[in-house]
């Protein structure tokens, strides 16, 4: 049972993480954490990828306040590419659109890249993070005009 709701969400879980950190290993450990935690307090309350985003997104938010650091890109090595030239031109884009999103204000940024990477629905988005449904979508709809804009900007 558990293995079942670790699959379907680990990868998920760790794709809101890097995209809020852009630090593969502090992503996995949080990743790690998060699952432990949810096994630990709340197995027995049935699979809920919400309340696991909560304890992910709050073990973050812990994170940057113990450390008292912003959370920003920093590029990673995981290993060599078939294609180098495809695989660096994949790389010069997630980093643009990184950076951009840190041009974002936090409350964006996170909402944004919770939506972009949890496959949460707006409902659970809201429940994840104390709003309503509707001020998700229009917040959702607003960072993703301002992220497009950014990179509008770079690009051009």
């Amino acid at each position: 049972m558990f293995n079942t709701f670790y699959t379907a969400h680990k990868e998920r879980l760790f794709g809101y993480l890097l995209r809020k950190t852009g630090n593969y290993h502090l992503a996995a450990d949080i990743v790690q954490e998060s699952f432990t935690r949810y096994l630990e307090q709340y197995a027995d309350k049935g699979d809920n990828p919400a309340l696991l985003f909560t304890i992910g997104r709050n073990l973050l938010l812990d994170h940057v306040r113990k450390n008292k650091t912003t959370v920003s890109y920093v590029e990673d090595e995981h290993g060599q590419a078939v294609d180098q030239e495809h695989m660096y031109q994949v790389q010069e884009d997630v980093k643009q659109v990184v950076l951009a999103m840190q041009q974002l204000d936090e409350d964006e940024r996170d909402i944004l890249a919770m939506v972009a990477s949890s496959g949460l629905s707006y409902r659970e988005v809201a429940y994840v993070t104390g709003n309503s449904e509707a001020n998700i979508k229009v917040k959702v709809h607003r960072a993703r005009v301002k992220l497009k804009n950014i990179l509008k900007g770079h690009l051009s």
